[in-house]
């Protein structure tokens, strides 16, 4: 009986970092030259941070043509000052595209997702 209570509590403990764990990740797709690719951003929690800056651990996947590129950095961002921006640069080369995706990130509301994205070479308006 004593397990199986364990058991229960351990599993309603489990239930919020879950459900808190998704409610802080952004997902959606680009269409990059005809391309769709998936771009999901996944806040991991706070970073030691400089006065005035709000320092977040974030997870990247970017997926497309059937490849993916994954990379967690330290991103930040201005504390206090309501929505904040970062830019991001990723090479497509790992998904099997030609170019570099320049990205604004913003970070409002625990989450962080793309603003707007602009392909080089040639200046291309993604979003």
């Amino acid at each position: 009986m004593k397990t199986l209570l364990l058991a229960l509590l351990v599993a309603l403990a489990a239930a919020p970092l879950a459900a808190s764990a998704q409610d802080r990740c952004t997902q959606e797709t680009l269409d990059v030259r005809g391309t769709p690719v998936a771009v999901s951003y996944c806040v991991e929690g706070a970073a030691a941070s400089a006065p005035g800056e709000q320092a977040l651990t974030v997870a990247a996947t970017y997926a497309g043509g059937g490849h993916s590129i994954e990379q967690t950095s330290t991103m930040k961002f201005v504390a206090g000052e309501g929505p904040s921006r970062v830019i991001e640069s990723v090479n497509l080369g790992g998904l099997g595209l030609t170019g570099t995706l320049h990205l604004t990130l913003v970070y409002t509301g625990g989450t962080v997702h793309v603003e707007s994205a602009i392909l080089t070479p040639g200046a291309i308006i993604v979003k």
